[in-house]
């Protein structure tokens, strides 16, 4: 099994837990869950922010949430994702254009059924949920078809930039504790080491 397959309960709990956190109105843990996605995920959010821009807010706070709920479903399975780049989502880009171009008729499909087997089968419990979810919002209008139809596709670049990070297929970055290296000690200073001679007769 591929270590990034996202099993079925990993993205139920994540819908609970993001169903509860609307529900609740917990300003502090969305603000937290914001501050944490912008810090860890900024190429994420820079290619977001790309659909408000050419498209309007409506659109753009879509792709965010389409493409936060992906990355939650990712970081409650590995605990803390590889850092998306610049380079892998484009690269996922060109991944999604080039499967998606190839199916046949796809344009006169509804907006939920317009992806790829070959991507599909990577993460096919998210596809799943992705499906579900887009084709009821569109149903009861909680987001307009038009809208629907530009957020899918940057949400399977989104889902597939994660999938090839965690699988190697292209380097994400590695998210870590920061560590801070320790101050140079010039040739002819003390020793740290506390020998009282100078570095370069000592330890260095």
């Amino acid at each position: 099994m591929a270590i990034s397959l996202i099993p079925i309960e990993v993205v139920e709990a994540t819908i609970n837990n993001f169903t509860e956190l609307d529900a609740s109105g917990d300003k502090r843990t969305m603000t937290k869950m914001a501050r944490r996605l912008g810090k860890e995920q900024p190429a994420l959010l820079q290619y977001a922010a790309k659909y408000r821009d050419e498209h309007g807010d409506a659109v753009g706070e879509a792709a965010v949430f389409y493409g936060t709920l992906v990355w939650a479903m990712f970081d409650e399975k590995l605990g803390k994702c590889p850092r998306l780049t610049s380079a892998n989502i484009q690269a996922a880009e060109a991944e999604v254009k080039a499967e998606i171009s190839k199916v046949e008729g796809i344009a006169d499909k509804p907006v939920h059924e317009r992806s790829a087997e070959p991507l599909v089968g990577r993460q096919p419990h998210i596809y799943a949920k992705l499906v579900e979810l887009i084709e009821e919002d569109v149903r009861e209008d909680a987001m307009s078809k038009e809208t629907a139809e530009i957020i899918y596709p940057p949400t399977q670049v989104i889902l597939e930039a994660f999938d090839a990070a965690v699988e190697g297929r292209r380097p994400g970055e590695r998210i870590g504790p920061v560590v801070r290296a320790a101050p140079k000690v010039g040739r002819n200073e003390p020793c740290s080491c506390g020998s009282g001679k100078k570095y370069k007769r000592c330890c260095g």
